[in-house]
């Protein structure tokens, strides 16, 4: 059983809980892995791995990513989320006007300074482990990228949602809290949940219910994306049935196997004949080298019709 299962996150449950919670709904063995860790507090799309997936893992991480959090204004939080102590309360003199004014002091590539609640180490121990010991240190600002910010709706007494579209690095409760903090009232992330992340969309996630009735009833299986699904940002090189001794031993396919030169990037998705065979690197040469060799036992001996 190998590709990629979109899970819908609940709140209340870690990332790992989830993958834990899926592995035991496989057949034993299976390897399982997610694609982004989303905080215990935060719901919504997570990928996740399945069987040769796993080796995948590199190639989706950092694809960009679409939130919708609850920004509450007026009340700032050492954890710069509703899961923290309120650290400050501040009168708050503004609305969507200023609210939507400010957004794009906030997209773009900005630097952020991670929270001491993250999972960032410093002298091998992560800063919340700190940060629960009443300790705090220096952390310097990090570049990301906001591609977008949206204001969706007022939702509450200065609460309103926000549609965030990022990369990889994103603190969204670190910029809750900045927007506060341009804002002059402070502020914090009162709710997150992920909506897409690369191809994988809400609209197709899973609860655990529905992957526990998938596992219950033998169709699972027929939930899972296939391997090169969320790749297609990655070019394709092909080769004909006179490589596959080359393709299932994971040995360099030379030139003149290639339906066409191989482009110049660093990481190609192979396929033999029509099946998905795995992730390569073109070489100065023009050769290019497996990364991973992903076809199925099935696929390997398998042959085309003559």
């Amino acid at each position: 059983m190998n590709g990629f299962l979109i899970a819908n996150k609940p709140t209340g449950i870690t990332s790992s809980n989830l993958v834990v919670f899926v592995r035991k709904r496989l057949p034993r063995g299976t390897s399982v892995g997610h694609g982004g860790t989303l905080d215990p507090e935060a719901s919504g799309v997570l990928p996740i791995c399945v069987g040769s997936a796993t080796r995948l893992f590199d190639y989706i991480i950092d694809k960009t990513k679409t939130y919708v959090a609850e920004l509450q204004l007026g009340v700032e939080t050492d954890t710069q989320d509703a899961t923290g102590e309120i650290v400050r309360e501040l009168p708050v003199n503004v609305g969507e006007a200023e609210l939507r004014a400010v957004l794009p002091r906030f997209t773009g590539e900005i630097k952020q300074i991670p929270p001491m609640y993250s999972a960032i180490k410093r002298d091998g121990q992560r800063l919340y482990q700190l940060a629960r010991k009443g300790e705090t240190v220096e952390v310097e600002p990090r570049s990301c990228r906001v591609d977008g910010i949206e204001l969706l709706e007022a939702c509450g007494e200065h609460r309103y949602r926000i549609r965030v579209e990022c990369g990889k690095g994103v603190y969204i409760r670190t910029l809750c809290h900045d927007i506060g903090a341009a804002l002059g009232c402070g502020g914090h992330m009162a709710s997150l949940c992920r909506t897409r992340a690369g191809i994988f969309a809400i609209e197709d996630a899973l609860s655990r219910e529905q992957i526990d009735e998938a596992a219950r009833t033998g169709t699972l299986e027929d939930r899972l994306l296939p391997l090169d699904a969320p790749l297609g940002h990655l070019p394709a090189v092909r080769v004909g049935e006179g490589a596959r001794h080359a393709v299932i031993n994971g040995n360099p396919l030379k030139p003149r196997w290639l339906d066409a030169p191989a482009p110049r990037a660093e990481a190609v998705r192979i396929y033999l004949n029509e099946s998905f065979a795995g992730i390569g690197a073109p070489q100065p040469d023009g050769s290019v080298r497996f990364r991973a060799m992903l076809l199925s036992e099935e696929e390997r001996h398998a042959r085309l019709d003559p």
